[in-house]
């Protein structure tokens, strides 16, 4: 035993994502004494501007984007209780395909070996006992979130550390779920294309084939409050329009596959730390 308290490094692609996908598991493990760290990749920069504007359109500044968003992840970071944030502050690479994505500095342009060395480095100073991030497509095939997971993995291989490695994913059933109560927010949302439907459906996993389920209803508002420090972003204002109350009944389970670490725990687990503690 030590005196080292463990500890939960979350690596993100950018502002917000940590909101989205994990802001219960950091509410929830930050109140149980855990110290959690945020490692966010990208500036975020080809995020929205004021009043919605996106990249490429004129007025679009992705200076002005990073360093608005930056105030948010931390306000967010607030609302959350993580212990630390670090950033990488690569240049955000924008969706696949975008002309960004070739953007010298950008994050999908460097390489696995020099973001790895600098996770390495973070990881080495907080010795991390779990580690989330994304699968190999990123959940859904943002060159960001696929960077992000390339380098955590690397990452992990260039420490002598062994954590429990767990990424982010959904239940189909939850997918599902998610699909009926858009479409009951946007009443006039037409059906996707065939093409589009088929993706869609592929994203997360089979629900038998998720190793970890993590209740954190009881941490949605700190979850709703993170994401609404996000409110630049107009992705986000669909889950903000739900409510705390209704934003927790579809929100308030986070799922993961654990990738590396058995402790010889049975599956499905309930517990990120679950034969750590």
């Amino acid at each position: 035993m030590t005196d080292r308290p463990l500890t939960l490094m979350a690596v993100h692609a950018h502002p917000d994502d940590e909101a989205t996908g994990t802001g219960g598991i950091l509410a929830r493990y930050a109140a149980e004494g855990v110290r959690t760290v945020l490692v966010t990749c990208t500036d975020g920069g080809c995020g929205d501007g004021p009043n919605g504007t996106k990249p490429g359109d004129p007025g679009h500044d992705p200076a002005a984007v990073a360093r608005m968003r930056r105030q948010e992840l931390e306000a967010s970071c607030e609302a959350l209780k993580i212990s630390n944030l670090e950033t990488l502050d690569y240049a955000d690479s924008g969706m696949m395909g975008w002309p960004s994505n070739d953007a010298p500095g950008s994050f999908w342009q460097t390489p696995v070996e020099e973001g790895a060395a600098r996770l390495a480095e973070l990881m080495r100073h907080y010795r991390p006992d779990v580690v989330v991030t994304y699968d190999e497509n990123g959940f859904y095939g943002h060159p960001d979130h696929i960077q992000a997971h390339r380098i955590t993995m690397a990452a992990v291989e260039m420490t002598e550390l062994t954590p429990k490695v767990y990424w982010t994913t959904m239940p189909r059933s939850m997918m599902q779920r998610f699909g009926e109560i858009m479409r009951e927010f946007h009443e006039d949302m037409p059906e996707p294309d065939p093409a589009e439907a088929a993706a869609m459906a592929e994203i997360g996993l089979p629900d038998d084939e998720i190793t970890t389920w993590v209740d954190t209803t009881a941490f949605s508002g700190q979850k709703f409050d993170a994401l609404a420090a996000h409110a630049s972003q107009g992705e986000n204002i669909f889950f903000l329009k739900m409510g705390k109350e209704r934003f927790g009944e579809l929100m308030g389970m986070e799922t993961f596959v654990r990738v590396q670490g058995a402790t010889g725990g049975a599956e499905p687990e309930n517990d990120l730390f679950a034969g750590l503690r």
